[in-house]
Order: structure tokens, then C-alpha cells, then sequence
């Protein structure tokens, strides 16, 4: 085991987008721009910054306009802030059709992620559509966004399992990922989006899938439902995965899909990969910050385990001088 690690991986961070989007108490604009700044500064390159979704869908995001603008358009705030003007630097956000995709596309961004479920149950239920429904839009805001020559990514929710109809047949996902990447899509992140993948079901999955595409552009994206999230990056990176995303704190879960706890910790994940020398360019002390910040504007402990046992240390030694 771990005989073929990476020596690099790309750490795609959710939280201001589905970290936030669970949130009932409405975080003001200021704090999101506050927050972001901070998961900037801390080197994280990719970062969604929210969703162009109808606010009766989730109100938390109903601000995504004035947000995007006040992160790409204020020129004052990008010469004074070093942080934004960094050539790695790339925010995205998302967009559920090509309404929210005209309004983001006005905000000037680079890179939109589009969406959509492997179970039928949870598609329903989440957008009320088909599967094939859903395809046949998120192809028609692809090739739209492509021809503007934007980047577009793809979330693909309850590979492994569906909160609705249990076990998802692995060939649905493996059937669909060529069929995305036809379209145009750059890159997709494969969903547990209720956690209760296991580690052999992702290696098995992801090793059959490097039949059908290309690894370097498949992304995994773990909910710690079940504690599993840090087991689950390992047998990706096993297989052949370098791009997981992840929440700061463990911010999130998927308000169409019962049982859908955070999202893996960003915190632990950058952790775990410095510990086994896999770099990622964040700064982990600045990455505790962020989660630290995060923490005040929600005014809650969030559930990142090494965000826990950082404050607690810090508080411990506080208390010792």
C-alpha cells in the first residue's frame, strides 16, 4: 500500500458554496468576501465561491451576483490584495442552467461547475428531472460555455449511493462518464454525497474507470457521514486520483439528500497529504485560520477534526503561559 502516491494534489475547496449552502442563519456578503480572502491567502487555488441558483431554492446564496462581483470586478480590491492576483488563483462557482450561467458569466468568471445525480431518485428529487433530462441541459449550458471559452466542471452526486434507492450500479457512472466529457466538460468530481462509500467500492470504481478516461481529469468529492472520508482519499490516490475536494471545517451536505453530513475537512485532508509528503501548496496554519474565521462568522464549532485539536492546543497553551 501507498506505493504510488502523487507527489502533488490539487486540494478543490467547497466550502463557501456547498459549505454555506446548508447554513440557515444568512451569512453576510462581507464575511463570505472575509472567508475567501482567507482560503486565498492560505494558498488554496481552486475555490467556489457560490451557486447562480434561484434564491426559493437556497437563500443562503441568494447574493451570488454581488459576491462574484465584489471578488473579480472591484479592481481596487485586487490591487490591494495580492492574494486575488495570483496566476493559480481560479474561482469558480455554480450554475444549474443557462439563466444562472448568463448571470455568471457577466460577473466575469472563468470557470463554471455544472451538476447532476447518478441515481434517477435523488435526481428527482433534487432538480425534478431525469437523469437524461438533466444531461440534455447541462449539455446545452456546456457547449454555450464553452464556446465563450470558459473551463466547466461537472459534479456527478451519489455515485456510490443514493439516500432514495440505496447502491448505485457502478456501470451507470462509468457509461456516463464519456458522455460527459463528449460534451465538453474539463473535468468531473464523482460525489459520496451521503458518505457511505467504502475504500475497495472507490478503488474499484476509479480503476475501472481509467478504461474510459483520463484520471488526471477526475476529481472525488467524500462526505464524512460515516467517518470514512480520509479512508476514501487514500484509495483514490491508490488508484490514481490527484484532485480531491473539500470543505473548510467540514462545512456542508446536500440539502436533497438525507443524512448528507459535511463534507470531508479541508484541514484534515491538506494533514493527512503533508504527513505523507504529497504537497499541496496550502499553508496549513493558514488553512486553520480560515477554519477559525469560519467558525466566528457561523458562530458554531464546526465538525474538522484538526481544526478541533489545533484550538484546543493553541487554547492549552494559552493557558500555560
Amino acid at each position: 500500500m501507498f506505493e504510488h502516491l502523487p507527489q502533488t494534489v490539487t486540494v478543490f475547496e467547497v466550502g463557501p458554496r456547498d459549505g454555506l449552502q446548508n447554513e440557515a442563519t444568512q451569512v453576510p456578503v462581507q464575511d463570505k468576501i472575509a472567508l475567501i480572502e482567507a482560503l486565498a491567502d492560505a494558498g488554496l487555488a481552486e475555490i467556489e465561491i457560490t451557486s447562480f441558483v434561484s434564491p426559493k431554492w437556497i437563500p443562503q446564496l441568494a447574493d451570488a451576483r454581488e459576491l462574484a462581483y465584489a471578488l473579480l470586478q472591484d479592481t481596487a480590491r485586487e490591487a490591494q490584495n495580492k492574494r486575488f492576483a495570483r496566476s493559480n488563483l481560479n474561482l469558480s462557482a455554480l450554475v444549474p442552467n443557462i439563466k444562472g450561467y448568463e448571470t455568471a458569466k457577466e460577473t466575469g468568471l472563468k470557470q463554471i461547475n455544472l451538476f447532476l445525480s447518478a441515481s434517477e431518485a435523488h435526481s428527482k428529487k433534487n432538480i425534478n428531472k431525469s437523469v437524461a433530462e438533466a444531461m440534455s441541459v447541462m449539455g446545452e449550458v456546456a457547449s454555450v460555455a464553452k464556446a465563450d471559452g470558459k473551463r466547466v466542471r461537472c459534479y456527478v452526486s451519489t455515485v456510490w449511493v443514493c439516500p432514495y434507492q440505496g447502491q448505485v450500479d457502478p456501470q451507470v457512472v462509468l457509461d456516463m462518464v464519456p458522455r460527459l466529457f463528449a460534451m465538453g466538460i474539463d473535468e468531473i468530481s464523482l460525489g459520496d454525497t451521503v458518505g457511505a462509500a467504502t475504500p475497495k467500492q472507490v478503488f474499484d470504481l476509479v480503476n475501472r474507470l481509467r478504461n474510459y478516461t483520463d484520471l488526471s481529469k477526475i476529481a472525488l468529492h467524500f462526505h464524512d457521514t460515516r467517518g470514512g472520508a480520509l479512508a476514501n482519499v487514500l484509495a483514490g490516490l491508490e488508484a490514481g486520483v490527484t484532485i480531491f475536494d473539500s470543505s473548510i471545517g467540514g462545512l456542508g451536505g446536500c440539502p436533497y439528500a438525507p443524512g448528507a453530513s459535511g463534507n470531508l475537512a479541508t484541514e484534515d485532508l491538506v494533514y493527512m497529504l503533508h504527513g505523507m509528503g504529497v504537497k499541496t501548496g496550502v499553508d496549513l496554519q493558514k488553512l486553520t485560520e480560515a477554519g477559525s474565521l469560519a467558525q466566528n462568522i457561523l458562530h458554531k464549532t464546526l465538525p474538522g477534526r484538526y481544526l478541533k485539536a489545533h484550538l484546543a492546543q493553541s487554547q492549552k497553551c494559552e493557558a500555560v503561559k
